[in-house]
């Protein structure tokens, strides 16, 4: 476990008779090809491990190899450190960290660095240190940034408990806390919000790392006013400007790659073409559901895709390893195959198609073909973490009934637009029909709800959304809905809404879709409303399930999902919904749901 294992400093002392050649080896990998992400070289050289690190790393380890010693022939295969996640959300894969690690370890990714901020919202700071404890429990290593925003914008949203400077004074001091999770409220840092201006000063007073979260197009003075908080890095950029902007401002660019989020390609050029020094890039996935880890990858995926585009597979290695453990002050401690470091690597036969056939980690082989070789062992989840959803009481359809003003036969209506692929939505409008009094959608344009459910007041609040292709009789909920977390409903009919809605109720949260008056798939999240404690495959096979069913009533979109599970998160512009009404991001504030009569 993460909180035995030994540090270089207890283990120097085997690690220097090993290497010296004193005493043999715990095991040595031998006839490969390793890729030295320090140097940006690939050496026929020989490693040794001893006490999970590396000890000896040159041409000849055979005086390390005693009876006992464990030999690996790599015969001519690639040697590469193990990956790291340098920005997730291990709730967004619907999965407690257990169930998450035993997903992408097959993957090759020994190293995640984690923001729990959805569990934040839900259970407070006593949700983060469960997550925390779980994480510190696994094979890998999982570091935990401490949420900084719940709510993700005070004065826009409701969350079912609040993160104070306080709280990250105090979990700045656990042993798995890295830094700060991403500063989400950017307008709240620029205009020198004491609250979170205290937050990120204790971080920093603590000698530990600003994450960032910056949302918006504007990259003069405003941007410039964010970075002067503190954020280390920010994983919101869309284009190569951004990614240079940050990169110049001392920032690392974290370029994403999730189940949803598309950014690698349209950065990355700030590397292959205009020549920025890869060292301040970093890859990362942001948000991966079940279906994409189990299908699809992690880590590996990202390294592929970066690849694809153009990247040279070392750089792109580099962005994925040393990049990431410098950035949280680790370098010394993991992201390359260098004395002292934790014993986390790969073998693979190409560093294109990045097959990962062997995955070690702290010395031991955690990975073998694709099928994990370890347990991940399972925290306690108490009763009250699995019994979060609180309504207050059975919704009808008249709760989902957008009444017109007046005398109007029909309005002009805001819609939030989604964007393929992309984080952001549009801020459009639409005119739309009036019967007997209700506003009703049109063609592409569908009712959305926000029902709250931390405190059982049984509040819905109504708007529009377009983009997701839906026909015909249909809806689909989700108690994930970043980052408040209250139930995001979508649909066509209000009746079917409202059945949806409670069918979460019952079960505790998850995601559901309806289909002409039916239920057509369902995935049970009991914990918090967001993850489950069953086996990756399981969940994966009902997400599966879940985004066929999607495509059954006419989405298109890929991986749609994530995009309803943002639809509320009122940081990222242009146009949410929360518990307290239609949000437009671009000027932080509640807006009307009707411009005008049309």
């Amino acid at each position: 476990m993460e909180l035995h294992f030994k540090s270089w400093a207890e283990s120097a002392p085997r690690l220097v008779a090993v290497a010296a050649g004193r005493e043999p080896a715990d095991l040595v990998i031998r006839s490969a090809r390793f890729v030295n992400v320090q140097t940006r070289e690939i050496l026929d050289w020989q490693v040794t491990v001893a006490n999970g690190r590396f000890a000896y790393v040159g041409p000849d380890a055979s005086h390390c190899i005693g009876p006992d010693t464990q030999v690996i022939d790599a015969d001519g295969r690639y040697l590469i450190p193990g990956l790291c996640d340098g920005h997730m959300h291990i709730e967004s894969g619907m999965l407690t960290p257990a169930e998450f690690a035993a997903a992408v370890i097959p993957h090759g990714t020994t190293t995640m660095f984690t923001d729990p901020h959805e569990i934040a919202n839900v259970l407070g700071l006593r949700g983060v240190r469960m997550m925390h404890d779980e994480a510190l429990m696994q094979p890998i290593n999982i570091y935990t940034q401490m949420p900084s925003c719940a709510p993700s914008a005070p004065g826009l949203e409701t969350t079912g408990f609040e993160i104070s400077a306080d709280d990250v004074a105090e979990a700045m001091a656990w042993p798995g806390i890295i830094g700060l999770g991403e500063m989400m409220n950017f307008p709240g840092v620029i205009n020198g919000d004491p609250q979170m201006l205290a937050e990120m000063a204790a971080t920093m007073n603590a000698g530990k790392t600003v994450g960032g979260h910056y949302a918006s197009p504007d990259k003069g003075i405003a941007f410039s006013a964010y970075v002067a908080g503190g954020a280390a890095d920010d994983h919101e950029g869309t284009a190569e400007a951004d990614a240079i902007a940050r990169a110049r401002n001392g920032m690392r660019s974290m370029m994403r790659l999730g189940s949803a989020w598309y950014d690698v390609e349209s950065q990355i050029t700030a590397v292959t073409e205009k020549g920025l020094d890869p060292r301040n890039f970093i890859l990362c996935t942001d948000d991966c559901h079940s279906g994409t880890l189990v299908n699809d990858g992690h880590m590996n995926r990202v390294v592929r895709h970066a690849i694809a585009c153009g990247c040279d597979p070392v750089v792109a290695l580099q962005m994925a390893t040393i990049n990431t453990a410098t950035h949280f002050g680790l370098e010394r401690e993991l992201g390359s195959i260098a004395p002292g470091r934790r014993a986390d690597m790969i073998l693979t036969s190409d560093l294109t198609t990045l097959p990962i056939e062997q995955v070690i980690a702290r010395g031991q082989t955690v990975a073998l073909d694709g099928r994990i070789t370890v347990d991940c062992p399972h925290y306690d989840w108490p009763a009250d973490a699995r019994q979060t959803v609180r309504m207050g009481k059975t919704l009808q359809d008249t709760d989902f009934a957008i009444k017109a003003p007046d005398g109007a036969n029909n309005v002009k209506a805001k819609v939030i637009g989604v964007v393929e692929n992309q984080a952001p939505t549009e801020a459009l409008t639409a005119e739309l029909p009036v019967v007997d009094g209700l506003v009703e959608g049109e063609g592409d344009t569908y009712q959305i709800a926000l029902v709250e459910r931390h405190r059982g007041m049984g509040d819905v609040v109504n708007g529009f959304v377009s983009g997701f292709g839906y026909t015909g009789q249909m809806a689909m909920a989700s108690t994930v809905a970043h980052d408040s977390h209250h139930m995001i409903v979508v649909g066509t009919d209000r009746a079917m809404m409202a059945a949806a809605a409670n069918r979460l109720g019952e079960v505790g949260g998850g995601v559901t879709v309806w289909k002409d008056g039916q239920e057509i798939a369902l995935v049970e999240l009991p914990i918090a409303g967001l993850m489950s404690d069953s086996p990756a495959a399981e969940v994966a096979a009902k997400a599966d399930r879940m985004v066929a069913a999607m495509a059954e009533c006419g989405c298109t979109l890929n991986n749609a999902y994530m995009q309803h599970s943002l639809l509320a998160l009122v940081v990222i512009p242009s146009l949410r919904i929360s518990d307290l009404g239609l949000v437009d991001v671009d000027k932080f504030e509640i807006t009307e749901l009707f411009e005008e009569n049309a």
